[in-house]
């Protein structure tokens, strides 16, 4: 039986079975996150990488490795490449800030969206009416990632860091047979960040958590204002995403990506590629 058969058919058993389901309200319970968290760190969870490096296909080439190795898998799972994007200093680029997947959805006033089959309003997901109104009329990045990504994440563009909000949640995995039964972005933990900039105006980018997932770790600021590249924090073991909202008129898609992402089709990125240019 293949990887993603065996994963479909553990989610099934979650999700849509008594037992299952008796079982996800405990897996979702943060202190399960945290634990798991905790044997992840410990040193003997690093027997685990190898199994993860076959299961996920994970090339070594391209990959940091400490001189002694690993000491934990939670070590691995946020390990680092060696070279992570090709950030040009400029205040008109808006960079992709991962890898992963990405797909573009149109942010409409009063509309229900869906992203990867989660419904919810764009107030919901900010948990913010007023913030929420700016973006009406702009575009919302999402950046899907899963386990074989590198899951460091930088700012996409150069900006000031106006404010920072933490909305704890629970934790679910992020696949359709979740995201189906449960409004998972609406209900998993985030963290985002209200930026302003000269080119782009105001920008949100958004952390999301999924289960297994007790920590999205961002890192402490030293300057309120970034630069675009500038690591800005790790997600720890599970699939997540990483959300930007970009006000209406103020950035136009570069050819290649627009083309590629027509029709709501999602794409494979690299962190550092250049998705959208400032109009100004």
């Amino acid at each position: 039986m293949k990887k993603d058969q065996k994963e479909s058919l553990a989610l099934r058993f979650l999700y849509q079975t008594i037992p299952g389901r008796m079982m996800l309200r405990i897996l979702i319970s943060p202190w399960i996150s945290q634990s798991a968290g905790k044997v992840l760190d410990s040193r003997y969870s690093a027997g685990l990488i190898p199994f993860f490096t076959r299961m996920c296909n994970i090339s070594v080439k391209d990959m940091e490795i400490p001189e002694q190795g690993f000491p934990s898998f939670n070590a691995f799972f946020c390990r680092n490449r060696i070279n992570r994007g090709n950030f040009i200093p400029s205040d008109k680029i808006l960079y992709a800030p991962c890898d992963g997947y990405l797909c573009r959805i149109p942010i409409w006033e009063n509309t229900i969206y869906d992203i990867k089959h989660t419904k919810f309003t764009l107030e919901e997901l900010l948990k913010d009416r007023k913030l929420a109104r700016k973006f009406y009329g702009g575009t919302a990045l999402v950046f899907r990632l899963c386990p074989e990504h590198f899951h460091r994440y930088s700012f996409a563009a150069n900006s000031k860091v106006m404010a920072a909000r933490r909305i704890p949640g629970i934790f679910h995995c992020v696949r359709p047979i979740a995201t189906e039964k449960y409004r998972v972005y609406a209900e998993n933990t985030r963290e985002y960040q209200i930026m302003k900039s000269d080119e782009f105006g105001y920008l949100v980018q958004m952390e999301i958590g999924a289960l297994l997932i007790g920590r999205i770790s961002n890192l402490p600021l030293q300057d309120k204002n970034v630069k675009a590249g500038k690591e800005k924090g790790y997600f720890e073991y599970g699939g997540s995403t990483v959300v930007v909202l970009i006000q209406k008129g103020k950035a136009e898609f570069y050819k290649n990506i627009e083309k590629e992402l027509f029709d709501g089709r999602e794409i494979s990125i690299r962190e550092g590629t250049k998705i959208c240019f400032s109009k100004g």
